[in-house]
């Protein structure tokens, strides 16, 4: 079996364990946040990394955002930082939101374990990112992007993972946002068989970076581009946290109900996934971090 079938099977089997055998992650389904923060704790610290836990009062709820870091060497200050909430809404097991993206940033993790980065790198698996909590200060990635800016963390970029396993061959599968100027209609493909790398007018330089290293680890087809922070779904994620600190951050998307069907619904299982080319995230990714942090 090739690296990149077993990288594509470990991809899976994450998502299994998260939609399938714990399903929807929710303070509203007793044990499931427990079970899936023991999975998450586990698998970091089975493979040698220290967790830690952040702790904070989510409306009445403990939640726990759990974070692995490294520091650099050279520029030990400086901080790259990968996301992705493991969280669902109660209707849903959550396999593409947000189970794939959990998948991705634990196997990222593991390809990059050893590797000495001139820049600290840290990971973030965040708590409460759907409602009630989104948009709110309860919010996992909020917590956290408020206290990196009272500490003067210096984070130099933010990679949001959200949604990375749903794609599509088939014509007009893709959707557009609603408030998205004209003149960018024509960049956006009609099949939805691309990864979107996409920032805020601010990170409009990170996006070339992540383009650059990402077109050259992977076949993959990448749709960067920095828009407007009026066009609301660009903010429907953990980026939004990081830019309202003043952080570039990028969100990293299948493109979520723009594409996938089953978004929110009973019906986002891990069948529903596209692992092979998940996999092709992983590695792009995996690169992108590498260069970020030397």
């Amino acid at each position: 079996m090739s690296e990149d079938q077993q990288l594509s099977e470990r991809l899976c089997d994450h998502v299994e364990h998260l939609a399938a055998t714990i399903g929807p992650r929710s303070f509203r389904v007793p044990g499931s946040i427990e079970r899936t923060i023991e999975y998450i704790e586990g698998f970091w610290r089975s493979h040698g990394f220290d967790v830690q836990r952040e702790v904070y009062d989510a409306l009445g709820d403990q939640a726990t955002n759990l974070i692995v870091e490294w520091p650099g060497t050279s520029k030990s200050g400086e901080i790259i930082l990968l996301g992705a909430h493991y969280d669902t809404v109660t209707t849903t097991p959550g396999a593409d939101d947000n189970g794939s993206a959990v998948a991705v940033l634990l196997e990222v993790s593991r390809l990059l374990k050893g590797i000495q980065p001139r820049r600290t790198i840290r990971f973030v698996a965040f708590a409460c990112e759907e409602p009630p909590y989104f948009n709110m200060r309860a919010m996992g990635s909020e917590y956290h992007a408020r206290q990196c800016k009272a500490r003067g963390d210096d984070i130099k970029a933010m990679l949001c993972l959200e949604m990375v396993g749903f794609f599509s061959d088939e014509e007009y599968s893709q959707g557009l946002p609603e408030g998205l100027p004209e003149a960018f209609y024509q960049m956006i493909p009609d099949r939805g068989n691309f990864l979107a790398a996409v920032g805020n007018m601010a990170s409009e330089s990170l996006v070339t970076s992540f383009e650059t290293v990402f077109r050259d680890a992977t076949s993959l087809p990448l749709l960067p581009v920095a828009l407007p922070e009026s066009i609301l779904e660009i903010q429907l994620s953990d980026n939004r946290s990081f830019w309202n600190e003043g952080y570039p951050a990028l969100m990293l998307t299948d493109t979520s109900f723009l594409r996938n069907p089953h978004y929110h619904e009973p019906t986002d299982l891990p069948e529903t996934l596209d692992y092979e080319r998940m996999g092709q995230v992983a590695l792009g990714v995996d690169a992108a971090m590498r260069f970020l942090a030397g």
